[in-house]
């Protein structure tokens, strides 16, 4: 398994303060070093691309190479205000324009026990806040205010890349009995004991709470907690190739993404709110 691509920037044994800027392959980064973890943002997206509590291995995995302009794959993508293809509009990007476009980092902070930041996005009729607490423990909420005086739709998802040792080394449990959609036979399903990934996946499971990731070769086992979203997402692309990602590299995740309106889009009256949460922690 190689290394992190974004652990370069820990290597170096010199002071540095805990939150400080850089700039690579294109993009502004913000680098984390707290005694709790370490941890990579991209101002585009308010990606959060790297984790790692201290002593661990990285949760998260990142491409290597990113393209010059458009999405960076990896980490922890914010799709919204649509999650996949626009409903009606099949040119606009897939899983909408957040992760493409740079966030203000609106608010940080430290403790002893990690980190807190607030990114926030404002575009046309709406504000979006994406808050994150970084320790031995990994929490996301992203919370869309919805400004306008007409009702609107709404889908929207934390599309996580969690880093394993080998997708065939790897298991999913909490989904046990959980009905949902498989997008690739393109019928229903029903999930029948744990979960392995033997090719590709795409199904989104009607799951609220939390999926177990055992990874047996790296003797490691994260609870993913999805909160009260409607739907658990879990992908991979099998033998299929991604553009800008080596086969090698594909091997090296499993996406379990918190979603919400994937099959139906939330309609939100004005004024109105949406949450959506997504945590992990390690089990032992």
């Amino acid at each position: 398994m190689p290394e992190h691509p974004l652990q370069r920037f820990f290597k170096s044994l010199r002071q540095r303060p805990t939150f400080e800027w850089a700039r690579y392959q294109l993009r502004d980064v913000l680098i984390i070093d707290h005694p709790r973890c370490q941890a990579v943002f991209s101002r585009q997206g308010a990606q959060l691309l790297h984790f790692q509590p201290r002593g661990q291995r990285p949760w998260l995995w990142c491409a290597a190479q990113w393209p010059q302009a458009g999405a960076i794959r990896g980490g922890v993508p914010v799709c919204w205000p649509w999650y996949g293809r626009h409903p009606s509009e099949g040119m606009l990007p897939a899983h909408g324009w957040a992760r493409l476009v740079d966030w203000k980092l609106a608010d940080s902070s430290e403790d002893e026990e990690g980190v807190s930041l607030t990114w926030r996005l404002q575009l046309c009729d709406w504000q979006v806040e994406l808050h994150a607490r970084l320790g031995e423990n990994m929490e996301l909420q992203l919370t869309t205010e919805h400004q306008d005086s007409l009702p609107c739709q709404l889908s929207h998802a934390l599309l996580a890349y969690w880093r394993i040792s080998d997708v065939s080394e790897i298991a999913l449990s909490g989904l046990e009995g959980a009905e949902g959609y498989d997008h690739l036979n393109r019928q229903a399903c029903r999930q029948n004991g744990a979960l392995k990934v033997n090719g590709g996946v795409q199904r989104a499971f009607q799951h609220e709470g939390k999926v177990q990731l055992q990874d047996r070769a790296w003797e490691r086992k994260l609870s993913i907690d999805t909160g009260d979203s409607p739907d658990t997402v879990v992908w991979h692309p099998g033998s299929r190739p991604l553009m800008g990602v080596s086969g090698i590299e594909s091997q090296g995740f499993v996406c379990v993404e918190a979603a919400s309106g994937s099959s139906d889009s939330l309609k939100l009256a004005p004024g109105e709110r949406a949450h959506l949460r997504l945590q992990a922690s390690l089990l032992n």
